[in-house]
Order: C-alpha cells, then sequence, then structure tokens
C-alpha cells in the first residue's frame, strides 16, 4: 500500500490487507471483536468505520504505522501516528540512544537504515566494510544492500557472495510482502539483476547463522549480524528504523577489529 492510496476507500484497503494476510472476514472479525457482518460492510463500503475501528482493525493485521495513517485518512479520519525526523525535538531521546548505541558498538560495526536500507548513521568502523567501494555508491542517501551486492560496492570483497546474497534478497523479499511497499519490490527487481553467486546458497538449513565473509588487505574477516527495532514504536519514523549490528564469528576477526 503507498500513501497515494488515500483516494481509495478505506474498506478497499482493509479487504487488501486482510487477503496479504490470507485471513477470512470470520478470523479477522473474531481477533477484532466485531461481527462479521460489520467487516464485511465496511470492506464493501457499505458501513464507515471510526478511526477507533480502523486502528483495532490494523492491529490485527499488523499493518505498519505510515499505512495505518493512509486508512485513517481515507477513511475521513487524522492520521494517529506522528512522524518526526531524528534532529527535531520530539526525537532527540531516541537520537542520543541511537548514536549511544553505535558508539558502544565500536570497534565493530553497525549501522542505522530505515525502512528502504537506506544508511542514517554508522560508526567509524563500517569504512572497514565498505573500502573500496565506487565514491557514486558512497554519496547520500546510501542504500545498504545497494552497496551491498553492487559489482561496484562490497560484493567482490565478499568471500561468500552467494551465500550472503542470497541471504539479503530473502530477508528484502519478506520485507517487501509485509509492508507491501512498492519501493522495496523495486529494489528487491533491482539487486536481483546483479551477478554474484547462486541464491540457493542462502538455503542451507544446516547453518543457523548465515556470516558476512569480507576480503581486507590484512585478512578475510568473519562476521554475523543482528538486528535491533525499537519495542512498541507510536512514531512513524521510529517504527521503521532498525540498528544492524555487526559480531566477530571468530578469535582472528575480533583481534582484528580490536587492533
Amino acid at each position: 500500500m503507498t500513501d497515494t492510496e488515500t483516494s481509495r476507500p478505506v474498506g478497499s484497503i482493509l479487504r487488501d490487507w486482510r487477503e496479504r494476510r490470507r485471513l477470512t472476514q470470520l478470523v479477522l472479525s473474531s481477533q477484532a471483536g466485531v461481527s462479521a457482518r460489520h467487516l464485511s460492510f465496511i470492506e464493501t463500503g457499505r458501513a464507515r468505520p471510526t478511526s477507533a475501528m480502523i486502528i483495532r482493525l490494523s492491529e490485527c493485521l499488523e499493518v505498519p504505522l505510515r499505512q495505518r495513517n493512509t486508512m485513517l485518512l481515507a477513511g475521513g479520519h487524522a492520521p494517529a501516528y506522528p512522524q518526526n525526523r531524528l534532529p527535531d525535538a520530539p526525537m532527540s531521546a531516541v537520537n542520543d540512544a541511537i548514536n549511544r548505541i553505535l558508539d558502544a558498538h565500536t570497534p565493530y560495526p553497525a549501522v542505522v537504515v530505515d525502512r528502504h536500507w537506506e544508511l542514517v548513521a554508522g560508526n567509524p568502523a563500517v569504512d572497514v566494510l565498505t573500502a573500496g567501494s565506487a565514491p557514486h555508491l558512497l554519496e547520500p542517501p546510501v542504500n545498504v544492500l545497494r552497496l551491498s551486492l553492487h559489482p561496484d560496492g562490497m560484493a567482490p570483497r565478499i568471500a561468500n557472495l552467494g551465500q550472503w546474497r542470497g541471504h539479503l534478497l530473502a530477508r528484502l523479499q519478506r520485507e517487501a510482502d509485509v509492508t507491501a511497499d512498492p519501493d522495496l519490490a523495486q529494489l528487491l527487481d533491482e539487486l536481483r539483476g546483479y551477478p554474484g553467486g547462486e541464491e540457493a546458497d542462502a538455503t542451507d538449513t544446516a547453518a543457523l547463522l548465515v556470516p558476512l565473509r569480507i576480503r581486507t588487505d590484512a585478512a578475510e574477516l568473519s562476521m554475523f549480524s543482528t538486528t535491533t527495532v525499537f519495542g512498541t514504536p507510536r512514531d512513524v519514523t521510529l517504527a521503521e528504523i532498525a540498528i544492524e549490528s555487526f559480531y566477530p564469528s571468530d578469535s582472528a576477526t575480533a583481534e582484528f577489529f580490536r587492533r
């Protein structure tokens, strides 16, 4: 769903999300505590839902906050979730917390990305990963996935490119499916067109973690990553931010970063 969908009836948008989540009207109505008849009336436009009803249904459907605002506008209501930039005063505490997390993770790499995987912030150790990448890929806005898999980016130095590429594409596919974001779908198509390894390598179920193995002038580094998101966010920007932190997979990599 896109922000331009406010011109569509709210019932039609709700139906699309219900079908995307593969729920019947009976199941969704039971979860939301409304009658299946009333839900059917909402979807067909015979009943106008209140803002509270739209929020309740969107929570059951796990609709992202940005798209919940879209549905509220489509239903003739004001958005319920603010959207502040990180430098704005209401986000100062969050911005400080993010900077502390990045600093605390040093000497290992960590980045902050938005909903489209564009770089919001990073610590100095990220330079180890991006060294040698083409300047045009490092000009803002930097897309972290594009930088990783582009043949002029990190890709030539990734020793297990097929496995890492498959891992990233599978993750992006899941996010595109869950959010229905056309920009993510477009990014997925772009990245699939890049050369480099077989995606099937990422289906190795014997591996508990998919490592990133990247070559440097000094050594081949092996790392795994974790994703941190903020719990129960009520701001659109905050809900769409993730912190990707890399940790050494072996003692040699740990020693490299400590030096």
